[in-house]
């Protein structure tokens, strides 16, 4: 007894065969690409973040301690803002980026420190590590960061 052609198995023709299995192959590699993509996005902003963070604190040391100089206290304060020493603030940007231990959460650190009147402006970059490499992606690439303070006097 013969089924009807209702109940028989159905089956692709012949030149479609291995069809699934292409799309199937081809939807992986695009998510994979996906992922690779928002993980390596995810790294580069928490890196430039914690960038971000170190520069302001650098400015904030910078500004503080540039302005706590000898002549804070023999020569008094002039106007509402105080005068920034240009070596002592670079020199507490540098003591802040050692003692935040700078140098080994963000290897090549470079910090430039510029001091304008009373403001104290610091540039943090540093090579952006990312966890994903793509072939033919940039080897080396760079997160820059800046960070600004002065010291505001309240009377």
């Amino acid at each position: 007894m013969r089924c009807p052609a209702v109940y028989q198995r159905w089956r692709a023709p012949r030149d479609q065969r291995g069809q699934v299995t292409l799309l199937i192959v081809g939807f992986a590699v695009m998510l994979t690409v996906a992922v690779a993509v928002v993980v390596n996005a995810s790294a580069a902003y928490l890196q430039r973040q914690g960038l971000a963070t170190l520069a302001d604190g650098a400015a904030l040391a910078g500004a503080d301690g540039g302005a706590q100089g000898a002549q804070v206290y023999t020569q008094g304060l002039a106007g509402d803002r105080a005068q920034v020493t240009a070596a002592a603030a670079r020199a507490a940007v540098a003591t802040y980026l050692q003692a935040a231990d700078a140098r080994a959460s963000y290897p090549g650190l470079r910090a430039t420190v510029t001091v304008v009147d009373d403001r104290v402006r610091v540039d943090i970059r540093a090579p952006l590590s990312l966890p994903l490499r793509f072939p033919g992606a940039p080897q080396s690439t760079q997160v820059h960061a800046h960070g600004a303070a002065f010291i505001a006097l309240v009377r």
